[in-house]
């Protein structure tokens, strides 16, 4: 699809951009070339297909979820400081 030079004209006017005839010309050229492309990239298929999906792992080959020993909850908290069971932290915005 090849655009036109009056769509060119009002795209550059909704844009604010300034070109002379050889802009234009050229502008016009550039869009033509990308409506072609979008125009190209429709034509693929893009259907899904879960087969391709790498949904080869089963559930039985996933890693067990066993809990492990954390960091200790009073060393974490232990620079925090408690008023009326909130957590003061500090101003990041002014």
């Amino acid at each position: 699809m090849a655009m036109d030079l009056k769509t060119i004209q009002h795209l550059c006017e909704l844009s604010k951009l300034n070109y002379d005839e050889d802009g234009l010309k050229k502008v016009m050229g550039e869009m033509s070339d990308i409506i072609d492309l979008m125009d190209t990239i429709k034509s693929f298929d893009l259907t899904y297909d879960d087969t391709k999906d790498n949904n080869s792992i089963s559930f039985k080959d996933v890693r067990k979820d066993v809990a492990q020993p954390s960091f200790p909850t009073e060393k974490l908290l232990s620079n925090a400081e408690n008023t009326g069971n909130c957590y003061v932290v500090p101003k990041v915005v002014e």
